[in-house]
C-alpha cells in the first residue's frame, strides 16, 4: 500500500496544560502508525523478533501546523519517503477531515540494527519489497486526503 491510514480521536489522556494534543503523544502515535504500517505490510514485531532485528529512530523532525483538540476526530497518513542501505525515511501527516487541516507533519529517520549488538545492518530485499517508496509528499497527501 502506498499511504498507510489510522483514524483516532483525541482522548482527555492526549491534552496537556495549554489544552490541546502534547508533543510527546504525537511521538507515541508517530511510533503506533509506523508500526501498524509495518504490519499491514506483513512485518509485525514477532516477525522482526525472529530475525533479531528491528528498526530504532535516529531522528524525529515534526511540524506542528494547527492545534488538535480534546474530541477531535484525526487521521495518520503515513509512508515510506525513502530507503538507503540501512534505513528508510518515513513520512507522516495528523490531519483533521472534517475541516482538511493539516495539523502536524514529520520525517523519522529509521535505522535498520541487529537487536543483539544493536549495530546498524543492510536492510533485508524482502523488507524493502514489501513497501512501496512514495518520494513525493504531494502525492501523499492527495492519497491521504481520500482516506
Amino acid at each position: 500500500m502506498r499511504v498507510f491510514t489510522q483514524r483516532l480521536t483525541v482522548q482527555a489522556s492526549d491534552i496537556d496544560v495549554q489544552q490541546r494534543v502534547g508533543n510527546l503523544r504525537y511521538l507515541e502515535w508517530l511510533q503506533d502508525v509506523a508500526v501498524g504500517h509495518s504490519a499491514a505490510e506483513g512485518w509485525d514485531m514477532a516477525r522482526y523478533d525472529s530475525l533479531g532485528q528491528g528498526w530504532v529512530v535516529r531522528r524525529h523532525t515534526i511540524t506542528y501546523r494547527r492545534p488538535a483538540l480534546l474530541g477531535d476526530q484525526l487521521v495518520m497518513g503515513t509512508w515510506i519517503a525513502s530507503f538507503a542501505h540501512g534505513q528508510c525515511e518515513r513520512r507522516t501527516l495528523f490531519w483533521r477531515p472534517s475541516d482538511r487541516t493539516v495539523l502536524a507533519d514529520a520525517a523519522t529517520c529509521w535505522v535498520y540494527i541487529d537487536m543483539r549488538s544493536g549495530r546498524p545492518i543492510r536492510v533485508p530485499e524482502a523488507l524493502r519489497q514489501a513497501f512501496v517508496v512514495v518520494p513525493d509528499a504531494d502525492e501523499a497527501l492527495r492519497c491521504v486526503q481520500e482516506a
